[in-house]
């Protein structure tokens, strides 16, 4: 609509109808889009991932295409912008941020006594839905921090409100002008509270920035003047000069990383434990700062069962946030425990559209690599993909590895492994895209395995899981997969083809240990077999021969070589050449898997 329309003349009626709201949502879009990068660049709460402008713009964008899809009277706007707002809502910043939309649009919306007559919007209504949308936004926040999006939201609320009790009921007449004085207010109040968050919470103070969150909830605001009283949208974030120099050379969140933490690290912390017989599991006390991964997904659950639910998360980690209702609920959590995360919903309800982040690699969700015909989890069955006996299911965790899983005749690939499990949803999401009622899952992964095991109990299809607990290990199974068997015989044969290969992989250690094979520093390259660490390195070459001189029998008759995304060029050569020089009558079959953090992976037949 044209600014004749949204910019109300002093003495009229105030107007902001079913238009003027979509085109505020529109945009608010925009706005976000425009400064994406700025924001991102402040993000620094609770973990340094960056993305807090991107995930708000994503989020509206799911607002304005579901407004395409609406009808013209506010119900249908409101319905769309709270609709949108749930299910297109995008990391913590934007599950909260769709919470501070559904909770104006519920206050905007016709009152049921009059569903169909559009009342206008005035000054006291909208102060009223700036003032639910922060008392939402709150109460769906397990644990509200002072500093953020909530401390923002809800001194602009607070302001709205003490400007509409300032006005005298002549200038509330004034439609206009109370509109003005109202949202004026909200924005200035914003402002300042914006440039105080630093003073309530230490980690934006350290970094030299304000929140991310809030500024990006204050171009709402700014949505909202330009819609009602035509002021141009602001061409640049309003930050405090110093705050403005610090994000210009990209050093916000450095001083965060004085003691910075290794992803290699915090990613084999896992396996560390286990080898060392310790349990692998989560904390009791989460520290934001340290939790790793952000899981996000739609859960459909009856609204009795959300307490049970939020108390279960409650113990799993930290900023927690679910929103939503009659059956459905958009949820966001920070955890190390991805499992019992997704576990919980099921207790309760059905996950569904489930993305799970690395908040240290900022890897986006498990969404996964096509390859030759196999597609990710979660995504559409391929029309020409032939109807089979029994089909099969495999945990890849990189590209190069769903091209060799696809050759082996794997119909769907599920992104994952070690620091990246996959959830039953997903897996089961892959299982009901798979061509053919009876399918086995390989999960090539030790921490996979039990997730893969509560599939067949959440499908009509027979499942079956073949124990793979390494890449070389489900490489392996497929040399006995027969797509015309069934899926009991292909579980069986299958997995006796993969007990028959000794697994192997080199890393780096990420803290100082004792092994069999004595000291490890922190930093040195380590082969680990089934028993644990077998042989040290200071290159990952050296630590491959060793391993490799630790596992070979002279009844070993093929190597698999299974090159990573790190594995230096030179050194891979040496190994070829040991392998060569010492054990010729062994055939080594070389590939380029492409995995993160594992220069190599061998499996020994």
């Amino acid at each position: 609509m044209g600014d004749s329309n949204a910019h109300t003349s002093v003495g009229t009626v105030p107007s902001l109808d079913s238009e003027a709201l979509a085109e505020v949502m529109r945009r608010y879009q925009s706005a976000l889009n425009q400064h994406r990068v700025t924001i991102d660049r402040l993000n620094v709460y609770p973990v340094p991932d960056g993305d807090t402008g991107t995930n708000m713009a994503l989020t509206l964008a799911a607002v304005t295409e579901e407004l395409l899809r609406s009808g013209a009277g506010r119900g249908d706007i409101c319905r769309a912008i709270s609709h949108g707002a749930l299910m297109g809502a995008r990391g913590n910043s934007g599950v909260i941020v769709s919470q501070l939309l559904r909770g104006l649009a519920a206050t905007l919306a016709p009152r049921d006594d009059a569903p169909d007559s559009d009342p206008p919007i005035d000054a006291a209504l909208l102060a009223e839905g700036l003032l639910a949308a922060s008392t939402a936004a709150d109460s769906a926040v397990m644990r509200p921090v002072e500093g953020t999006i909530l401390s923002v939201a809800r001194a602009s609320a607070q302001a709205a409100q003490r400007a509409l009790e300032a006005l005298t009921p002549d200038e509330r007449g004034t439609g206009a002008m109370a509109l003005a004085a109202v949202l004026e207010s909200a924005r200035l109040a914003g402002q300042a509270a914006l440039e105080a968050t630093p003073q309530q919470l230490p980690v934006l103070a350290d970094a030299g920035v304000v929140d991310a969150g809030a500024a990006g909830y204050l171009l709402l605001l700014d949505a909202l003047l330009s819609v009602f009283d035509g002021r141009p949208l602001p061409d640049e974030v309003d930050l405090p000069a110093e705050v403005a120099a610090v994000i210009a050379h990209g050093n916000a969140g450095t001083n965060l990383l004085s003691d910075p933490v290794d992803p290699v690290a915090e990613q084999r912390a896992e396996l560390h434990s286990h080898l060392e017989g310790g349990d692998g599991g989560g904390h009791d006390v989460h520290d934001p700062s340290d939790t790793r991964y952000e899981v996000m997904f739609l859960l459909s659950a009856p609204d009795e069962n959300i307490d049970q639910f939020k108390v279960a998360w409650d113990a799993l980690g930290d900023s927690i946030v679910m929103v939503g209702g009659d059956g459905l609920w958009n949820c966001h959590i920070h955890t190390d425990d991805i499992g019992p995360v997704i576990e919980a919903g099921i207790d309760v309800g059905r996950p569904h559209r489930i993305q799970i982040t690395d908040l240290h690699e900022q890897v986006a969700g498990l969404g996964g690599h096509g390859a030759h015909g196999a597609h990710a989890h979660g995504g559409t069955a391929i029309p020409d993909q032939p109807q089979v006996a029994c089909a099969v299911v495999a945990v890849s965790p990189a590209p190069g590895l769903d091209e060799l899983f696809t050759a082996l005749g794997v119909q769907e690939i599920v992104t994952g492994g070690q620091t990246m499990n996959p959830s039953t949803a997903e897996l089961l999401a892959a299982v009901s895209a798979a061509p053919s009622q009876q399918v086995v899952v390989l999960p090539n992964n030790s921490n996979i395995v039990p997730v893969a095991r509560q599939v067949d109990a959440q499908t009509v299809k027979q499942v079956e899981v073949v124990a793979t607990t390494s890449v070389p290990a489900g490489l392996a199974a497929l040399i006995g997969y027969d797509p015309a068997a069934d899926a009991a015989r292909n579980a069986a044969s299958m997995g006796e083809t993969a007990t028959a290969v000794a697994a192997g992989e080199v890393t780096q250690a990420v803290r100082d240990t004792t092994a069999s094979v004595g000291q490890v520093a922190a930093g040195q390259w380590i082969g680990l077999d089934e028993s644990g660490i077998v042989a040290t390195g200071e290159t990952a070459g050296a630590a491959a021969i060793g391993l490799l001189a630790h596992m070979l029998q002279p009844t070993h008759e093929i190597l698999t070589l299974i090159e990573g995304a790190v594995a230096p060029a030179a050194e891979t050569a040496e190994v070829t050449a040991w392998l060569a020089e010492r054990w010729p009558d062994v055939e080594v079959e070389r590939h380029v898997g492409g995995q993160d953090h594992y220069p190599y992976l061998f499996g020994i037949e």
